[in-house]
């Protein structure tokens, strides 16, 4: 799974593609040792449910599409970055708990694949927030996550059941321009290769983006 393949969220220029070879991989697995590896549900009408920050995501393996269930009815998501992401989490993810250990991106074994055109993109993150720290706190929280300890502000966000993310925020003055650091728990390379951590935080930027925008209710 190269990045050149999901190199945007919605809204961005260049389209994901999704190869149907993922859902296919995914029809041929045992569903409960997939629930239990994913820490998702298996859903009644075939398929799967897992949470993806504030919204719990239906992948419908029958229809082969992702539905978010909202309480009054399960709406269709054309989204697929957030499809491709949930595919290889639901393929690979290990059956092992967060560590409650943050490691950043260069700490970890693919860390070199982190830089240059494949650096973090938290660019909308940082433009948004960057001297808005009430703003990325409501956000955050908006999307589950819960406040720690680093750096001016900061959140761990549960992007996924096995997949928490850290984001650290610095905020900017007259002398300093404001930053955001993404760290990881230090089990992330158990479910997920780089490129695959790369889009997983290029989505969840995407929803920090949405939260503040005032566009929409939901992170999808």
């Amino acid at each position: 799974m190269s990045p050149k393949g999901y190199t945007s969220a919605p809204g961005d220029a260049a389209p994901v593609k999704v190869p149907d070879t993922h859902w296919e991989d995914l029809a041929r697995l045992d569903p409960e040792d997939v629930r239990l590896r994913s820490g998702g549900t298996i859903d009644a009408g075939g398929g799967y449910r897992l949470p993806f920050l504030n919204t719990e995501i239906i992948v419908d393996t029958t229809d082969r599409r992702l539905r978010a269930n909202r309480g009054d009815g399960a709406e269709i998501i054309d989204d697929p970055l957030l499809e491709l992401i949930l595919l290889v989490y639901l393929k690979h993810a290990a059956d092992i708990d967060p560590a409650s250990r943050m490691a950043a991106a260069k700490e970890l074994k693919e860390g070199h694949f982190f830089t240059g055109v494949h650096a973090l993109d938290v660019a909308r993150v940082v433009e948004m927030y960057g001297r808005n720290p009430d703003g990325f706190a409501a956000a955050a929280e908006a999307l589950g996550g819960l406040r720690e300890s680093h750096a001016d502000v900061s959140y761990r966000l549960p992007a996924l059941p096995r997949v928490p993310l850290y984001y650290l925020l610095w905020e900017g003055d007259e002398d300093f321009e404001p930053n955001i650091t993404v760290c990881f728990d230090r089990t992330i390379e158990h479910h997920f290769a780089a490129d695959a951590i790369w889009g997983l935080v290029k989505r969840v930027s995407y929803a920090l983006v949405e939260k503040g925008s005032g566009t929409g209710d939901c992170a999808l």
